[in-house]
Protein backbone atom coordinates (compact mmCIF):
# COMPACT_ATOMS: atom_id res chain seq x y z
CA UNK A 1 0.00 0.00 0.00
CA UNK A 2 1.37 3.68 -0.50
CA UNK A 3 2.42 5.56 2.18
CA UNK A 4 -0.03 8.49 0.64
CA UNK A 5 -2.65 6.13 2.09
CA UNK A 6 -1.24 4.64 5.43
CA UNK A 7 -3.16 5.37 8.73
CA UNK A 8 -1.04 4.29 11.42
CA UNK A 9 -0.91 5.39 14.51
CA UNK A 10 -4.14 7.37 13.88
CA UNK A 11 -7.30 7.26 15.68
CA UNK A 12 -10.57 7.53 14.25
CA UNK A 13 -14.21 8.19 15.34
CA UNK A 14 -16.70 7.39 12.82
CA UNK A 15 -20.32 7.97 13.66
CA UNK A 16 -23.15 5.65 12.34
CA UNK A 17 -20.36 2.96 11.70
CA UNK A 18 -22.55 -0.58 12.63
CA UNK A 19 -23.90 -0.57 9.07
CA UNK A 20 -23.99 0.51 5.55
CA UNK A 21 -21.10 3.58 4.57
CA UNK A 22 -20.32 4.16 8.04
CA UNK A 23 -18.78 0.81 8.36
CA UNK A 24 -16.97 0.79 5.37
CA UNK A 25 -15.04 3.32 6.13
CA UNK A 26 -14.54 2.05 9.60
CA UNK A 27 -13.31 -1.31 7.64
CA UNK A 28 -11.22 0.74 5.33
CA UNK A 29 -9.48 2.74 7.78
CA UNK A 30 -8.63 -0.11 10.04
CA UNK A 31 -7.25 -1.90 7.10
CA UNK A 32 -5.05 1.08 6.86
CA UNK A 33 -3.76 0.64 10.54
CA UNK A 34 -5.78 3.19 12.25
CA UNK A 35 -7.49 2.77 15.34
CA UNK A 36 -11.40 3.00 15.04
CA UNK A 37 -14.06 3.88 17.45
CA UNK A 38 -17.37 2.40 15.99
CA UNK A 39 -20.00 4.36 17.17
CA UNK A 40 -24.24 4.12 16.77
CA UNK A 41 -27.05 4.20 19.27
CA UNK A 42 -27.42 0.63 20.03
CA UNK A 43 -24.58 -0.63 22.37
CA UNK A 44 -24.76 -4.38 21.59
CA UNK A 45 -24.38 -3.62 17.75
CA UNK A 46 -21.71 -1.19 18.20
CA UNK A 47 -19.82 -4.02 20.35
CA UNK A 48 -20.55 -6.65 17.67
CA UNK A 49 -18.67 -4.75 15.05
CA UNK A 50 -15.73 -4.19 17.29
CA UNK A 51 -15.63 -7.79 17.81
CA UNK A 52 -15.43 -8.33 13.96
CA UNK A 53 -12.75 -5.74 13.70
CA UNK A 54 -10.76 -7.04 16.60
CA UNK A 55 -11.14 -11.12 15.10
CA UNK A 56 -9.18 -9.62 12.17
CA UNK A 57 -6.67 -7.98 13.98
CA UNK A 58 -7.61 -4.39 14.21
CA UNK A 59 -7.67 -2.09 16.51
CA UNK A 60 -11.73 -0.77 17.35
CA UNK A 61 -13.43 0.02 20.14
CA UNK A 62 -17.26 0.57 20.61
CA UNK A 63 -18.67 3.85 21.86
CA UNK A 64 -22.87 3.87 22.18
CA UNK A 65 -23.71 7.44 20.85
CA UNK A 66 -27.13 9.06 19.81
CA UNK A 67 -25.43 11.87 18.27
CA UNK A 68 -28.76 14.32 18.78
CA UNK A 69 -27.66 14.21 22.08
CA UNK A 70 -25.21 16.63 23.09
CA UNK A 71 -23.57 14.43 26.66
CA UNK A 72 -23.77 11.37 24.87
CA UNK A 73 -21.25 13.73 21.87
CA UNK A 74 -19.20 14.47 24.73
CA UNK A 75 -18.87 11.30 25.97
CA UNK A 76 -17.75 9.54 22.80
CA UNK A 77 -14.70 12.21 22.82
CA UNK A 78 -14.36 11.81 26.26
CA UNK A 79 -13.81 7.85 25.79
CA UNK A 80 -11.86 7.92 23.22
CA UNK A 81 -9.32 10.44 24.83
CA UNK A 82 -9.22 8.67 27.67
CA UNK A 83 -8.68 5.18 26.01
CA UNK A 84 -6.19 6.60 22.83
CA UNK A 85 -5.16 9.88 23.96
CA UNK A 86 -6.03 11.60 20.62
CA UNK A 87 -8.45 12.53 18.19
CA UNK A 88 -6.75 12.21 14.37
CA UNK A 89 -10.16 11.78 12.02
CA UNK A 90 -13.40 12.61 12.88
CA UNK A 91 -16.08 11.21 10.30
CA UNK A 92 -19.87 12.50 10.59
CA UNK A 93 -21.65 10.20 8.83
CA UNK A 94 -24.54 9.07 11.37
CA UNK A 95 -27.71 11.14 10.26
CA UNK A 96 -31.66 10.37 10.01
CA UNK A 97 -34.87 10.94 7.63
CA UNK A 98 -37.71 9.88 9.58
CA UNK A 99 -40.02 11.65 6.40
CA UNK A 100 -40.73 11.08 3.06
CA UNK A 101 -42.66 13.73 1.06
CA UNK A 102 -42.97 17.13 0.36
CA UNK A 103 -41.87 19.45 2.89
CA UNK A 104 -45.02 20.86 3.67
CA UNK A 105 -46.44 18.02 4.68
CA UNK A 106 -43.08 17.90 7.60
CA UNK A 107 -44.02 18.12 11.02
CA UNK A 108 -41.95 20.50 13.63
CA UNK A 109 -40.99 17.59 15.33
CA UNK A 110 -39.38 15.65 12.50
CA UNK A 111 -37.91 19.13 11.05
CA UNK A 112 -36.36 20.11 14.48
CA UNK A 113 -35.16 15.65 14.64
CA UNK A 114 -33.76 16.18 10.95
CA UNK A 115 -31.81 19.47 11.58
CA UNK A 116 -31.16 18.46 15.03
CA UNK A 117 -29.05 15.10 14.06
CA UNK A 118 -27.77 15.67 10.77
CA UNK A 119 -26.75 19.53 11.54
CA UNK A 120 -26.75 20.54 15.11
CA UNK A 121 -25.25 17.02 16.41
CA UNK A 122 -22.49 17.45 13.79
CA UNK A 123 -22.11 20.96 14.61
CA UNK A 124 -21.71 20.24 18.54
CA UNK A 125 -19.34 17.22 17.74
CA UNK A 126 -17.00 19.23 15.37
CA UNK A 127 -16.31 21.55 18.56
CA UNK A 128 -15.79 19.24 20.60
CA UNK A 129 -13.18 17.01 18.71
CA UNK A 130 -11.25 19.93 17.04
CA UNK A 131 -9.63 22.08 20.00
CA UNK A 132 -7.48 18.70 20.50
CA UNK A 133 -6.79 18.01 17.45
CA UNK A 134 -5.30 21.71 17.42
CA UNK A 135 -3.63 20.66 20.53
CA UNK A 136 -1.73 17.46 18.35
CA UNK A 137 -0.99 19.68 14.93
CA UNK A 138 -3.97 18.78 13.24
CA UNK A 139 -6.39 16.42 12.05
CA UNK A 140 -8.97 15.96 9.34
CA UNK A 141 -13.03 15.69 9.30
CA UNK A 142 -15.27 14.03 6.98
CA UNK A 143 -19.07 14.70 6.99
CA UNK A 144 -21.48 13.01 4.99
CA UNK A 145 -23.50 15.60 2.41
CA UNK A 146 -25.58 14.05 -0.32
CA UNK A 147 -26.31 14.97 -3.99
CA UNK A 148 -29.85 15.43 -2.09
CA UNK A 149 -27.91 19.04 -0.65
CA UNK A 150 -27.30 19.85 -4.20
CA UNK A 151 -30.50 19.62 -5.80
CA UNK A 152 -34.37 19.72 -4.99
CA UNK A 153 -36.17 17.18 -4.00
CA UNK A 154 -40.24 16.24 -4.11
CA UNK A 155 -39.52 13.87 -1.07
CA UNK A 156 -36.49 14.60 1.04
CA UNK A 157 -36.19 17.96 0.69
CA UNK A 158 -35.76 18.56 4.78
CA UNK A 159 -32.97 15.75 4.60
CA UNK A 160 -31.57 17.55 1.61
CA UNK A 161 -31.51 20.83 3.26
CA UNK A 162 -29.71 19.24 6.56
CA UNK A 163 -27.30 17.93 3.81
CA UNK A 164 -26.73 20.94 2.41
CA UNK A 165 -26.21 22.40 5.65
CA UNK A 166 -23.02 20.19 6.65
CA UNK A 167 -21.17 21.30 3.01
CA UNK A 168 -21.52 24.73 4.01
CA UNK A 169 -20.21 23.66 7.76
CA UNK A 170 -17.42 21.75 5.99
CA UNK A 171 -16.35 25.12 4.00
CA UNK A 172 -16.53 27.44 7.02
CA UNK A 173 -14.43 25.17 9.77
CA UNK A 174 -11.78 24.49 6.75
CA UNK A 175 -11.39 28.26 6.72
CA UNK A 176 -11.48 28.82 10.36
CA UNK A 177 -9.50 26.02 11.11
CA UNK A 178 -7.24 25.45 8.32
CA UNK A 179 -4.22 27.81 10.09
CA UNK A 180 -4.11 25.14 13.20
CA UNK A 181 -3.52 22.37 10.25
CA UNK A 182 -7.31 21.12 10.37
CA UNK A 183 -8.64 20.12 7.21
CA UNK A 184 -12.56 19.33 6.56
CA UNK A 185 -14.39 18.22 3.83
CA UNK A 186 -17.25 16.50 2.92
CA UNK A 187 -18.50 13.25 0.92
CA UNK A 188 -21.88 13.94 -1.16
CA UNK A 189 -23.01 10.18 -2.22
CA UNK A 190 -25.68 9.34 -4.71
CA UNK A 191 -27.53 6.52 -4.61
CA UNK A 192 -25.60 3.95 -2.39
CA UNK A 193 -26.51 0.49 -1.86
CA UNK A 194 -27.77 0.93 1.88
CA UNK A 195 -30.99 0.47 4.40
CA UNK A 196 -31.47 4.18 3.03
CA UNK A 197 -32.28 2.86 -0.69
CA UNK A 198 -34.05 -0.59 0.54
CA UNK A 199 -37.14 0.14 -0.92
CA UNK A 200 -35.79 1.17 -4.67
CA UNK A 201 -32.71 -1.36 -4.36
CA UNK A 202 -35.18 -4.45 -3.22
CA UNK A 203 -37.76 -3.64 -6.98
CA UNK A 204 -35.98 -4.94 -9.68
CA UNK A 205 -37.92 -2.90 -12.06
CA UNK A 206 -37.30 0.75 -10.38
CA UNK A 207 -33.30 -0.36 -9.45
CA UNK A 208 -32.82 -0.66 -13.33
CA UNK A 209 -34.32 2.38 -14.57
CA UNK A 210 -32.44 3.94 -12.50
CA UNK A 211 -29.28 2.16 -13.48
CA UNK A 212 -30.17 2.64 -16.73
CA UNK A 213 -29.80 6.56 -16.12
CA UNK A 214 -26.62 6.40 -14.57
CA UNK A 215 -23.69 7.17 -16.70
CA UNK A 216 -22.13 4.38 -14.77
CA UNK A 217 -24.76 1.91 -15.08
CA UNK A 218 -25.38 0.99 -11.61
CA UNK A 219 -25.83 2.18 -8.25
CA UNK A 220 -22.97 2.79 -5.24
CA UNK A 221 -21.72 0.51 -2.79
CA UNK A 222 -20.80 1.50 0.17
CA UNK A 223 -16.79 1.11 -0.28
CA UNK A 224 -17.12 3.10 -2.93
CA UNK A 225 -17.79 6.34 -0.02
CA UNK A 226 -14.81 4.61 1.82
CA UNK A 227 -12.09 4.72 -0.56
CA UNK A 228 -13.43 8.74 -0.68
CA UNK A 229 -13.25 9.00 2.98
CA UNK A 230 -9.73 7.40 3.43
CA UNK A 231 -8.29 9.67 1.03
CA UNK A 232 -9.55 12.40 2.19
CA UNK A 233 -8.47 11.02 5.35
CA UNK A 234 -4.91 10.41 4.31
CA UNK A 235 -1.83 12.57 3.24
CA UNK A 236 -3.25 11.49 0.06
CA UNK A 237 -5.72 14.59 0.64
CA UNK A 238 -3.43 16.61 2.44
CA UNK A 239 -3.75 19.26 0.38
CA UNK A 240 -7.65 19.18 0.15
CA UNK A 241 -9.92 21.22 2.54
CA UNK A 242 -13.52 22.91 2.17
CA UNK A 243 -14.56 20.80 -0.49
CA UNK A 244 -17.47 18.82 -1.09
CA UNK A 245 -16.62 15.37 -3.18
CA UNK A 246 -19.56 13.88 -5.26
CA UNK A 247 -19.63 10.65 -5.28
CA UNK A 248 -22.83 9.36 -7.66
CA UNK A 249 -21.58 7.69 -10.22
CA UNK A 250 -22.15 10.76 -12.99
CA UNK A 251 -25.97 11.44 -11.21
CA UNK A 252 -25.69 15.10 -11.40
CA UNK A 253 -24.17 15.33 -14.48
CA UNK A 254 -26.40 12.97 -16.96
Amino acid sequence: MSSLFDLTGKVAIITGSTKGIGKAIAEEYAKAGAKVVISSRKADVCEQVANELREQGFDAMPIACHVGDKAQLQNLVDQTLAAWGKIDILVCNAATNPVYGPTHNVSDEAFDKIMGTNVKGTFWLCNMAIPHMVKQGGGSIVLLSSIAGLRASANIGVYGMSKAAEAGLARNLSLEWGPQNIRVNSIAPGLIRTDFAQALIEDPERLKRVEEKLPLRRVGEPVDIAGVALFLASKAGAYVTGQTIVADGGDTIA
